[in-house]
């Protein structure tokens, strides 16, 4: 019976006896896992997306289209139209017509106060007249360009506010019950200062 010493070994144990170190001995990989993700972009000569994200560079300009700025990615988005921002568009034109309906009216007896305080003090129910309603015809045009002025001002700054997106509604609103309590003052100041006029007022408040 042959010894186990003199027995052919297969070629693999052979070498694995002969080379026992062979597996620390092998050279650094040039590519996977020893690669850093610099080294390994410059071995395949393309740039992965996320390193082109994380560095703000636009991916499509590697292909010879126009690299696009931050602003014109968001310029679609902040262009679409919502819902809020039209009902806000809406209500805001639909006070500036009323406001200006209420303007175009109530001028023409303002200008002629006399006709104004005559049907004012019919509605308070006050049987006398101003001692010289034409005194009143100042503030009675006074009052008016207040009115027109006001909705002037105030559909401008409307038109502003919405060509810069915010909301806007508010401002006709707000606007109008400004001008018409000053315009509302000014048309009261000659039936306050008429003495006969002013104590009949109160009387029939009384």
């Amino acid at each position: 019976m042959s010894d186990p010493a003199e027995r052919p070994h297969p070629q693999g144990a052979q070498d694995s006896r002969t080379r026992p170190h062979d597996a620390d001995e092998r050279p650094r990989p040039q590519y996977g896992e020893y690669a850093t993700p610099e080294e390994q972009r410059a071995r395949i000569q393309q740039p992965d997306m996320t390193w082109l994200l994380e560095t703000g560079q636009d991916p499509d300009a590697l292909h010879g289209a126009p690299a696009k700025s931050a602003a014109s990615v968001a310029a679609p988005a902040a262009a679409v139209p919502k819902s809020g921002r039209f009902a806000d568009r809406v209500a805001t034109i639909a006070l500036l017509v009323y406001g200006l309906i209420n303007v175009v009216t109530s001028i023409p007896s303002m200008i002629g106060y006399e006709t104004y305080a005559s049907t004012l003090l019919g509605l308070l129910g006050v049987d006398t007249q101003l001692a010289d309603p034409a005194a009143g015809r100042p503030w009675g045009v006074a009052a008016a360009l207040v009115m027109a002025i006001g909705w002037l001002v105030t559909a401008y700054v409307s038109w502003r506010s919405l060509k810069a997106g915010r909301v806007t509604w508010w401002i006709p609103l707000v606007a109008g019950i400004v001008f018409l309590f000053v315009s509302g003052t000014l048309l009261m100041v000659p039936i306050v200062s008429d003495p006969v006029v002013w104590n009949a007022i109160l009387d029939t408040a009384r």
